[in-house]
């Protein structure tokens, strides 16, 4: 899958004055940046569910990109000295930046390059004050997607940065990310989500049944196969055996006319030794009368 140019989108964010981050605030004293805020990861099963979900699709849309970073539920420090700003998106995805273990994502470290797509995945304990925060935070942090998930309410909201601000998308309705290519489908059951290949968004549990019935699919395929080259295989040995009867009945025929040849001359044999004795005594018989002897 092509990456957006993250240089681009990296220059624009810096123009607006939104990656704050790029000029780090110098202390004398050593700051800790935790990789955990003691918050836990969700509130309820649905929105844990939702959150693996997105995150472990889009690792599978990335696999591939060796330079496209995808997390979930990690700290983001966007600014060099100041451990108390910070957020921890339910999903993030960042281009330009390696795939590999973090503790945390700090801006400055990772070439300034802020992540440019974020999810989250509302609870019920989540207050719109809160939610209106995040959406201020990720606006003033150089955020150039942002969609908001209400699993209860089958609710989804989007926001795409134009010039310096993040504005709504009006209508989610079928639309396309711009930088992941994904698609959203919103129904009265649930929401769905596409892949750049059309493939649908499954949840682990989908996953794994999808891969076990590939596997049962592959193997029934392997089997199959198997026993249609078994049964050429016997086909092969039948046939080989046919000619092998066919050439020993060839042979036999063939010893049989040998066989026949050699009577044949054999007998022949006799009827030319029987003439060659009746010959010598008739030509005995004509003699002695020459001689005036009567053979007995």
């Amino acid at each position: 899958m092509n990456t957006p140019d993250v240089r681009k989108i990296s220059e624009e964010s810096l123009h607006s004055g939104q990656l704050r981050n790029i000029s780090s605030r110098r202390t004398g004293k050593k700051i800790t940046y935790p990789d955990s805020d003691g918050k836990p990861m969700a509130d309820n099963t649905k929105q844990f569910e939702w959150i693996v979900k997105i995150k472990e699709n889009l690792e599978q849309i990335f696999a591939d990109s060796p330079d496209v970073f995808v997390a979930g539920d990690l700290l983001w420090y966007p600014e060099e000295g100041n451990n108390k700003l910070r957020i921890a998106p339910d999903a993030m995805v960042v281009f330009g930046r390696p795939k590999g273990h973090r503790g945390s994502y700090r801006t400055w470290e990772e070439d300034g390059i802020a992540p440019q797509v974020v999810f989250e995945v509302l609870s019920p304990g989540n207050t719109p004050k809160e939610m209106r925060k995040k959406l201020g935070f990720y606006e003033t942090y150089g955020v150039s997607e942002y969609y908001m998930y209400d699993p209860d309410r089958i609710r989804l909201n989007g926001w795409l940065r134009r010039n310096s601000l993040l504005s709504p998308v009006e209508n989610m309705q079928g639309w396309i990310s711009p930088l992941l290519k994904i698609r959203f489908e919103i129904k009265e059951d649930d929401l769905y989500i596409f892949g750049p290949d059309g493939g649908r968004f499954l949840s682990p549990l989908e996953l794994r049944r999808l891969f076990d019935s590939e596997q049962e699919k592959s193997e029934a395929e392997r089997r199959k196969a198997l026993l249609a080259e078994q049964n050429a295989e016997a086909q092969r040995r039948k046939t080989l055996l046919a000619e092998q009867n066919a050439e020993a009945q060839r042979r036999k025929a063939l010893l049989a006319e040998q066989n026949a040849e050699a009577q044949r001359r054999k007998t022949l044999l006799a009827e030319q030794n029987a003439e060659a004795q009746r010959l010598r005594a008739e030509r005995l018989a004509a003699r002695l009368r020459e001689l005036g002897i009567e053979a007995e």
